[in-house]
């Protein structure tokens, strides 16, 4: 299968570059260039990519807003977002994942980690791995935010013991092979485990999966070692 992706920045040079890199992979292909967010809005629409590549900082409409467009959509239920963006803040990261981001990249990665990401991101799991975004999303989706959580905090008891406990290790961090390996379990019962809690609570992909665990208090923050 071919990744569609629709990449949205500002700077052209970048997007001719992103374009570049991921039409020269088999696996993938740039559908559509948006120089803003709302473009990134019509453009998502109009081409329902599997992800789209969007930078937050962008005139009119910025990319958080065009992710929680793209998010709220049901007709765009299969798109996923992946943030790359110069400006990896701690708010950035909180807000980002809040609205319904799949991913958060700085735009110093490697062209090997950006590729990886997009597939990650393609095949519905979440850029949640590194340890200074799992200490900015332990301080950060703590606190007190506008609007309701994701999930009422009594569907979690709908959850099974083993999908509670893969969820828990799922919001530290873990990827699926870590928590196979911690479980003693195959890896494609630990993402049955994953795909049925994201269906019980409501989650779109794993990111919000993990949002859920932390706003109702199923993982506790940790100190952050930034």
């Amino acid at each position: 299968m071919t990744i569609r992706v629709l990449l949205a920045d500002d700077q052209a040079l970048l997007r001719g570059t992103f374009r570049l890199l991921i039409d020269s992979c088999d696996d993938m292909a740039a559908v559509g260039e948006a120089a803003d967010g709302h473009q990134a809005v019509e453009l998502a629409r109009a081409h329902r990519p599997d992800v789209v590549l969007m930078d937050i900082r962008m005139p009119g409409a910025d990319g958080l807003a065009a992710t929680a467009a793209i998010c709220s959509d049901p007709d765009l239920a299969g798109t996923r977002v992946l943030i790359l963006t110069m400006f990896e803040t701690e708010e950035y990261v909180a807000q980002a994942l809040r609205v319904g981001a799949s991913g958060f990249l700085g735009k110093y990665v490697t062209t090997d980690a950006l590729l990886d990401g997009i597939r990650t991101v393609a095949a519905g799991e979440a850029l949640l791995s590194p340890g200074a975004t799992r200490a900015l999303i332990a301080r950060f989706l703590t606190t007190p935010a506008s609007g309701p959580p994701l999930a009422p905090a009594e569907r979690l008891a709908d959850l099974t013991p083993r999908e509670q406990e893969v969820t828990v290790l799922a919001a530290h961090g873990r990827s699926n092979d870590e928590i196979a390996e911690e479980l003693v379990l195959s890896v494609l019962t630990v993402r049955t485990h994953i795909q049925r809690a994201m269906t019980k609570l409501g989650a779109r992909d794993r990111a919000q999966l993990v949002v859920i665990a932390y706003q109702n208090g199923v993982v506790r923050p940790e100190p952050p070692s930034l």
